[in-house]
């Protein structure tokens, strides 16, 4: 656009005004908007302005702790009534975060115009980083909308092998979401060091200390080159934890009414609720597994119908509350059936297999009572 208004007859002062100011803000409007596509444009820019309004709310509250630095911590420089009008700013918008800032590879840059290349560092970051959010159960009920803010407000961390990047005891301000290799969880038991569980792409961990404002409770170290993303206290607050809670209660809720897990506890059904990832399957007779392939995933119908075929001929039909896919966990054997999706579409909760054997224990017994009757 800068080269455009060489050409237009325009007070200097206008065109420094659109190069400075304009163009940055068209700039990740027409990003965002072509990445996510919304239906309600008006209100996608109204949620846009409350984020812009935000990080200009951060920056001047950097400004003003740098102004307190410098002048002494009484803050005797700091006019009163200006703090005053400012602290009345901050509750102008109350629905997000005053960190939702742009990424850190683009503060303080200003864009000469707007173009495919000036994106190229946003559009990576969201390509790398959603598939990767989307693994982890902590993120799963967090809505498109709000995980472009999520993603926004994430930092990438590079870490060599052998790097300690929490330490057991300390305060923690940031969980970590690992795109790339694998970490030691490692605790002090009895004064020696022992690794007590490995993470790999997809997991999530710190989140403890985020989520129970509790000290670290473990050591996590690098076993090899990572990638890692890292997200502060304040937006985990306002909208991941929120919607973990939420997406937790419905799930605790569906699952106290599945006959499998009626005699389970609350805190077993809760970590199980927590590891669940939702699938759905629009379209009738649409293939959720198939008979002679192998299987690493536990299926519990929460919504609609489904029907099990073996051999050609239905054998088994499903209603919400009940789960299929158990047979391939249990056994180690291809699907025993192929399962596919009834009338209204089906809607499911899936567990993979790690988090099967894990949380499901308690009940492996039965499942396997129940699969030699099924055959």
């Amino acid at each position: 656009m800068a080269n455009n208004l060489e050409n237009i007859d325009m007070p200097a002062d206008k065109k420094a005004y659109i190069i400075s100011k304009l163009n940055p803000v068209l700039e990740e409007m027409v990003t965002r908007i072509v990445t996510e596509l919304p239906e309600d444009l008006p209100g996608y820019a109204d949620e846009l302005r409350k984020l812009w309004y935000w990080s200009m709310q951060n920056q001047l509250a950097k400004l003003r702790a740098e102004i307190r630095t410098s002048i002494g911590d009484d803050g005797t420089g700091l006019d009163s009534d200006a703090e005053s009008e400012a602290e009345d700013d901050e509750d102008y918008v109350d629905d997000l975060p005053a960190n939702f800032l742009m990424p850190e590879n683009q503060k303080g840059k200003t864009r000469a115009s707007v173009s495919a290349e000036a994106y190229g560092a946003w559009n990576v970051k969201q390509a790398f980083t959603a598939p990767i959010l989307s693994k982890s159960f902590m993120f799963a009920s967090v809505e498109e909308r709000e995980m472009a803010v999520v993603v926004d407000a994430m930092a990438e961390v590079k870490l060599e092998a052998g790097v300690r990047v929490i330490k057991q005891g300390d305060d923690g301000d940031f969980l970590f979401v690992i795109e790339e290799g694998t970490l030691d969880c490692i605790k002090e038991i009895d004064g020696e060091e022992k690794v007590v569980k490995t993470c790999e792409s997809g997991d999530v961990f710190g989140e403890l200390s985020l989520l129970y404002n509790c000290p670290r409770a473990a050591h996590v170290q690098s076993k090899d080159a990572c990638v890692l993303w890292k997200l502060d206290r304040e937006t985990f607050n306002h909208i991941v934890k929120d919607a973990a809670a939420k997406k937790r209660e419905r799930y605790e809720t569906f699952l106290q009414k599945v006959p499998l897990l009626a005699a389970m506890g609350a805190y077993e059904r809760s970590q199980i609720a927590d590891a669940l990832k939702p699938q759905s399957f629009a379209d009738a007779d649409a293939v959720i597994m198939t008979q002679g392939e192998p299987g690493d995933v536990f299926y519990i119908l929460e919504e609609g119908s489904a029907y099990a075929e073996k051999n050609g001929a239905r054998v088994m039909e499903y209603s919400p509350g009940s789960y299929f896919g158990e047979l391939a966990l249990i056994k180690n054997e291809p699907r025993a059936a192929t399962v596919k999706a009834g009338g209204s579409g089906a809607k499911l909760l899936a567990l993979d297999r790690r988090s099967f054997k894990r949380l499901l224990g308690s009940v492996e017994e039965l499942l396997r009572k129940q699969a030699d009757e099924y055959q």
